[in-house]
Parts: C-alpha cells; structure tokens; sequence
C-alpha cells in the first residue's frame, strides 16, 4: 500500500490519512501556542521499525510526566506506526511523531474539561550516515548548556537546542557538545559519548539529558565486546583529554567526534581520527541493523 499523492508523503493526523500539504492545525494548539506537547523519532530499515519497544517505552513516559492522558495503547501506537510506513515510499524512514495537549482558548493552565490531543505523524525518507562521514567523523563545539531542568522529557519546546546547534553552525561545527555547571550533558540532538584507557564514558541519566534509545543501546554493545561502561559524571576538562569521543541519535546512529572547539580529539597516532573502540561499536551496530 502506498498512498503517496503527487510525490507527496502521506500523514496521519487526529484519524486521517492525507497529504502533507493538506494536513493543518488550529492557530489555537497548544503545542503551536506553548509548545505543549511531546515528540519521537523512530528510525526504519528495510520496512521494520528499530528498536519500536524502547521508543513506546519513552512516549508513554513524556506523555505521563506532562500529564497528557495517552490518546492511544501500546498496539495502536505500533499499528499507527506500521500503517505510516507501508504509505510511503521509501524502506529506508525515520518517523516523527507528535502530540500536543489540543485545541484550546489561550490560557496557561491545563484545559478544563480536557480537550482531545492532536496527534500528527509523518514519515520521512532517511538518509543513513555516509561511509565517508562515518570515515572521517564529525567537529563539535562546546557551549554552556542553557535549557530548562527537564530535558529528560521529549518535549517539542526545543528553542534551547535551536540556538545550540545553530550557534554550532555559525562557528562551523554540525553539532554542539554542551556543558552545565562544568560538567557533561549532552550534545543539541544527541548524546555524547567518551572513550578513555579503552573504557566507555556517558553522563548520568538524570532529568538533565534526554536519555536517547541508542544510550541503552550502547551499552549492550559495549558488553558484547567486553569493554567497560561508567556512567558518571564527566567534567569538561576530561574531554579534551578524551582517546576518542562519540556521538549517537536516531539518525545519526553512531558517528566519531574528531575535533573538539578545533582541536583534534584523542593522542597518537589516532589524534583527530575515528579511534578502536568506535569502530567496534559501529561494526556491532550496524550487525544489529543487518539482522532487522
């Protein structure tokens, strides 16, 4: 079944399926008003969702800590998802899905009575990360880390990781690596990783980062080639004393950091190049992709 009219990907929104450019909202939602609402982005391959049982996991979790009744169970959310890819075109997707708090006058209280969730969802064509870039790695910047205490909930309010990732760009880096009162949180839309004396380092998971799916998943694959995992604290400084860094989201999945504010990362003969223990966990990733 594909549904796509004109070249246009097919969504879905509060029951329809119809085009993207037919898809509208009121002026009056509040997730356009507030940005009231929560968001996931779930990876495809070859037709068949990545990891789909973590991603229901963490939708019902920000649903539940903003407080929006779930407009959906578990299996309708997978049936939801299912139907959005088998409309589009590509086999290869990442999903967006959206649900705000609903149309409402203008008032910062919660509706009373409640008013039905919007609940848009859209499939887009995913374009895995090149060989070359995978080959070459990625520059990143460091900035303070300015956003509100929950960024442990997959909120649509991103205007704290729109002005880190452009300031990244305005200073010729695709991503920033943030820090909060000296030490590390996270990247604008992604998860830092660091690698030191051939163990593997993340933040704590905690309501200062959003605890991406491949977080949990690196960790399994850490262990499957024996290499320790700390979770802890990780001061700024360390990172510029790093053997290799890392950075992971639903559609950058797994990518080396080689320069860090324009300093190669790591020492030797590996200084501002992907280092060992990336390219094992990128070896296993991609085995684990494979075997979808």
């Amino acid at each position: 079944m594909n549904d796509n009219i004109r070249g246009e990907p097919t969504v879905y929104l509060n029951g329809d399926w119809l085009p993207l450019s037919e898809a509208k909202v009121s002026v009056l939602d509040r997730g356009f008003i507030f940005g009231d609402g929560i968001y996931e982005v779930l990876p495809v391959y070859q037709r068949k969702p990545f990891r789909l049982q973590s991603h229901l996991t963490r939708l019902q979790r920000s649903l539940t800590a903003i407080r929006i009744r779930p407009p959906m169970a578990e299996a309708q959310w997978a049936e939801l998802f299912d139907n959005l890819i088998q409309r589009n075109e590509s086999d290869d997707q990442f999903l967006y899905l959206q649900v705000t708090r609903g149309v409402a006058k203008r008032d910062h209280g919660f509706p009373n009575p409640e008013v039905p969730p919007t609940v848009f969802a859209m499939s887009s064509p995913f374009q895995r990360p090149s060989a070359t870039l995978r080959n070459a790695g990625v520059a990143v910047v460091s900035l303070p880390d300015e956003r509100w205490l929950h960024c442990d909930i997959k909120s649509t309010s991103l205007l704290g990781n729109v002005l880190a990732r452009q300031s990244a760009i305005d200073r010729g880096a695709p991503e920033a690596v943030m820090f909060r009162d000296g030490f590390l949180t996270e990247g604008s839309a992604s998860n830092i990783w660091m690698v030191r004396d051939g163990a593997l380092h993340a933040p704590l998971k905690n309501h200062l980062i959003l605890e991406g799916i491949r977080y949990g998943l690196l960790q399994e694959l850490a262990e499957q080639h024996q290499i320790p995992v700390h979770i802890r604290r990780i001061r700024q400084q360390e990172l510029t004393q790093a053997d290799e860094l890392l950075m992971t989201s639903a559609t950058k999945e797994v990518l080396p950091i080689v320069t860090l504010d324009q300093r190669p990362v790591g020492r030797g003969p590996h200084a501002g190049k992907p280092g060992p223990i990336y390219a094992k966990i990128r070896q296993a990733y991609d085995q684990l992709i494979d075997a979808l």
